[in-house]
């Protein structure tokens, strides 16, 4: 994760990197630029991929997180001017290459993306799209460590060798599972984040001068030190990240961990700065949304000094594991398998609709009984709930005011069904 610094700090460490501008500009345009985003594509994001997806976050692997974290963290430092930074850059290519090439899928490039301000390199992973491969789903997070005065000695345990881990294993658990989807996904580790996200604006901005259609981006940086209550703080950031992304990952977090062998907590929190790669995709117009391992103002206090090692996370991988579970979530569900099952297509299904600021809901395939209704805001507030409510029905929307919310049908047997919608 960047650490914000003040303009003092902040111009000498512009000085220090040999770079006369960086990559942001000011709040004003973030804002302009993420209003222009398309809200309606990222509310048609739909959930019906259960049997995919709960195959493979049954196989996520604690050990195999746990190893890469420590193998990352041997490398003493991972700052992106130092020749073992760079190194790393190249060993993570090849380690992505070899997990591709045992799982014989020759349809999968493992690229390097070079920079022109550093050497360290950026690893983009394509599986293509099957049916719409110009529509691309992004997650990615930060392969370098440390700052300006830390730079020698660097572990980045959790800064963000976590963060990468999470990633590989995502990548073996799609490939063990021959997963070909529909849409494009690109999984991503940027160069250079540390010194002002200079690795991931420049594919963002790359991205944004070859008009290539990013659906979705997801950031992971930081994931395995709990310090709050809940498993997972959505950063809802109004200038860094997508509402309406968010309430997807509302959606997804109900609707798979709310209960059972999976359960994954969350709240929300914000950064109030552009404080890892996701701002550089809404820097460019792309919806982007950064999950978090804890509450901003519970983050590890290691960072950033010789003390982010895995020892002071207790060398326990655990945590890690459920941001695994989500980008495999919010991979597949968005992406799509090219093969649903028969249970899929046989589950039970929701349908809303807004009629007069009526949110009128009906179930095709449902023999139970619903408990409860909770709509929520994509800041995370509950607005609305009702207790008992007919299977069928409308839920007056009168007194909301307009924006993007998400409904939680909840059925008697605990089971979650979600849809997100508009009132204007």
């Amino acid at each position: 994760m960047k650490k914000i610094f003040s303009p003092l700090i902040f111009s000498l460490g512009i000085l220090l990197s040999a770079q006369t501008s960086g990559p942001f500009t000011t709040a004003n345009e973030h804002t302009e630029t993420v209003d222009s985003r398309n809200a309606a594509m990222v509310l048609d994001f739909t959930i019906d991929q259960d049997a995919f997806v709960n195959q493979c976050i049954s196989q996520v692997n604690v050990d195999n997180i746990a190893n890469t974290i420590v193998t990352l963290e041997n490398y003493g430092t991972r700052f992106h001017t130092k020749p073992s930074g760079v190194q790393a850059s190249h060993d993570i290519k090849n380690w992505w290459q070899a997990l591709v090439d045992d799982a014989g899928r020759t349809d999968i490039s493992v690229e390097e993306f070079n920079h022109g301000f550093t050497n360290q390199v950026s690893v983009i992973v394509t599986i293509p799209g099957s049916v719409s491969p110009d529509e691309i789903v992004v997650i990615g997070g930060h392969l370098d460590c440390g700052d300006y005065w830390i730079q020698d000695f660097a572990p980045g345990a959790d800064d963000n060798a976590s963060g990468i881990a999470t990633l590989t294993e995502t990548l073996r658990i799609l490939l063990a599972n021959n997963f070909h989807p529909k849409k494009t996904v690109q999984i991503m580790g940027y160069a250079a984040e540390e010194i002002g996200l200079y690795g991931s604006a420049d594919i963002a901005e790359t991205y944004k001068n070859q008009s290539k259609n990013v659906l979705a981006v997801l950031q992971l940086d930081m994931t395995n030190y709990k310090g709050s209550s809940f498993d997972t703080a959505i950063n809802n950031d109004g200038a860094y990240t997508s509402a309406e992304l968010n309430l997807f990952l509302i959606d997804l977090l109900e609707h798979y961990n709310s209960s059972g062998d999976h359960i994954i907590t969350y709240g929300f929190s914000k950064c109030n700065y552009a404080c890892s790669d996701h701002a550089s995709w809404t820097q460019n117009g792309f919806n982007a949304s950064f999950t978090m391992e804890s509450a901003f103002e519970d983050s590890n206090p290691n960072i950033h000094t010789t003390n982010d090692t895995f020892a002071a996370m207790g060398n326990d991988a655990s945590h890690s594991a459920k941001f695994v579970k989500i980008a495999l979530e919010f991979v597949i569900e968005i992406a799509k398998s090219s093969n649903l099952s028969t249970a899929d297509l046989n589950a039970p299904k929701l349908q809303i609709a807004i009629d007069q600021r009526d949110l009128v809901y009906r179930f095709d395939n449902f023999n139970g009984q619903l408990d409860s209704v909770v709509i929520f805001g994509s800041d995370g507030q509950k607005i609305k709930s009702v207790e008992k409510p007919d299977n069928n029905g409308k839920i007056s929307m009168k007194s909301v005011p307009a924006g993007a919310y998400v409904a939680i049908f909840k059925d008697s047997n605990g089971k979650n069904f979600s849809k997100k919608f508009l009132l204007k």
